[in-house]
Protein backbone atom coordinates (compact mmCIF):
# COMPACT_ATOMS: atom_id res chain seq x y z
CA UNK A 1 0.00 0.00 0.00
CA UNK A 2 3.01 2.70 0.67
CA UNK A 3 4.18 1.85 -2.52
CA UNK A 4 0.42 3.25 -3.93
CA UNK A 5 0.85 6.34 -2.48
CA UNK A 6 4.86 6.83 -3.38
CA UNK A 7 3.31 6.26 -6.80
CA UNK A 8 0.73 8.64 -6.56
CA UNK A 9 2.78 11.14 -5.01
CA UNK A 10 5.64 11.68 -6.95
CA UNK A 11 2.77 11.56 -9.91
CA UNK A 12 1.35 14.73 -8.75
CA UNK A 13 4.89 16.11 -8.03
CA UNK A 14 5.46 15.73 -11.99
CA UNK A 15 2.90 17.36 -12.09
CA UNK A 16 3.65 20.34 -10.71
CA UNK A 17 7.07 20.56 -11.87
CA UNK A 18 5.25 20.54 -15.49
CA UNK A 19 3.70 23.65 -14.61
CA UNK A 20 6.90 25.36 -13.32
CA UNK A 21 9.51 24.52 -16.05
CA UNK A 22 8.80 25.25 -19.46
CA UNK A 23 9.70 22.72 -21.61
CA UNK A 24 8.99 20.05 -19.59
CA UNK A 25 5.08 18.70 -20.12
CA UNK A 26 3.28 16.25 -18.99
CA UNK A 27 -0.11 16.04 -20.45
CA UNK A 28 -2.06 14.26 -17.71
CA UNK A 29 -2.08 12.50 -14.80
CA UNK A 30 -1.94 8.75 -16.00
CA UNK A 31 0.86 9.86 -17.92
CA UNK A 32 2.49 11.13 -15.41
CA UNK A 33 2.20 8.51 -13.24
CA UNK A 34 3.34 5.44 -16.50
CA UNK A 35 6.31 8.16 -16.41
CA UNK A 36 7.16 7.47 -12.73
CA UNK A 37 7.20 4.12 -13.40
CA UNK A 38 9.79 4.38 -16.44
CA UNK A 39 11.42 6.99 -14.90
CA UNK A 40 12.14 4.44 -11.97
CA UNK A 41 13.24 1.68 -14.27
CA UNK A 42 15.93 4.06 -16.40
CA UNK A 43 16.95 5.36 -13.24
CA UNK A 44 17.69 1.62 -11.83
CA UNK A 45 19.49 0.48 -14.83
CA UNK A 46 20.71 3.69 -16.95
CA UNK A 47 20.92 5.77 -13.86
CA UNK A 48 22.85 3.32 -12.04
CA UNK A 49 25.32 2.55 -14.52
CA UNK A 50 25.78 5.97 -15.20
CA UNK A 51 26.44 6.84 -11.60
CA UNK A 52 29.23 4.01 -11.11
CA UNK A 53 31.10 5.60 -14.33
CA UNK A 54 30.64 9.16 -13.66
CA UNK A 55 31.76 8.32 -9.98
CA UNK A 56 35.10 10.23 -9.55
CA UNK A 57 34.00 13.19 -11.12
CA UNK A 58 30.73 13.14 -8.87
CA UNK A 59 32.86 13.17 -6.09
CA UNK A 60 34.72 16.38 -8.03
CA UNK A 61 32.27 18.37 -8.06
CA UNK A 62 30.94 17.24 -4.38
CA UNK A 63 28.05 15.23 -5.91
CA UNK A 64 26.45 17.98 -8.28
CA UNK A 65 27.31 15.93 -11.38
CA UNK A 66 24.30 13.51 -9.97
CA UNK A 67 21.71 16.23 -11.28
CA UNK A 68 23.25 15.94 -15.21
CA UNK A 69 22.70 12.11 -14.64
CA UNK A 70 19.56 12.75 -13.40
CA UNK A 71 18.59 14.87 -16.33
CA UNK A 72 19.90 12.58 -18.86
CA UNK A 73 16.96 10.06 -16.96
CA UNK A 74 14.44 12.07 -17.58
CA UNK A 75 15.55 13.12 -21.10
CA UNK A 76 15.72 9.69 -22.05
CA UNK A 77 12.46 8.56 -20.27
CA UNK A 78 10.75 11.72 -22.01
CA UNK A 79 11.49 9.50 -25.10
CA UNK A 80 9.63 6.64 -23.98
CA UNK A 81 6.54 8.01 -22.83
CA UNK A 82 3.67 9.00 -24.87
CA UNK A 83 2.52 12.55 -23.30
CA UNK A 84 6.02 13.46 -21.50
CA UNK A 85 7.55 15.78 -23.46
CA UNK A 86 11.21 17.61 -22.19
CA UNK A 87 12.15 19.99 -25.03
CA UNK A 88 15.86 19.81 -24.58
CA UNK A 89 18.74 19.18 -22.00
CA UNK A 90 18.37 22.80 -20.33
CA UNK A 91 14.46 22.13 -19.04
CA UNK A 92 15.89 18.59 -17.74
CA UNK A 93 18.25 19.69 -15.74
CA UNK A 94 15.92 22.60 -14.62
CA UNK A 95 13.38 19.74 -13.88
CA UNK A 96 15.88 17.44 -12.21
CA UNK A 97 17.44 20.05 -9.74
CA UNK A 98 13.27 21.15 -8.57
CA UNK A 99 12.49 17.47 -8.14
CA UNK A 100 14.90 17.23 -6.24
CA UNK A 101 14.03 19.43 -4.10
CA UNK A 102 10.47 19.30 -3.75
CA UNK A 103 11.57 15.36 -2.81
CA UNK A 104 13.78 17.09 -0.30
CA UNK A 105 10.86 18.79 0.88
CA UNK A 106 8.87 16.28 1.29
CA UNK A 107 10.93 14.26 3.20
CA UNK A 108 11.77 16.87 5.72
CA UNK A 109 7.90 17.54 6.40
CA UNK A 110 7.58 13.63 7.43
CA UNK A 111 5.66 12.94 3.48
CA UNK A 112 7.98 9.99 2.82
CA UNK A 113 8.22 8.99 6.76
CA UNK A 114 6.09 5.43 7.84
CA UNK A 115 3.55 5.43 10.29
Amino acid sequence: MRWLLHWIVNAVVLLVVSHFVSGFQISGLLSAMFAVVIIGFVNATLGLLLKVATFPLSILTLGLFVFIIDAIVLWFSSKLVPGFHVNGFTPALIAAFVLALIQMLLGFFGVDKEA
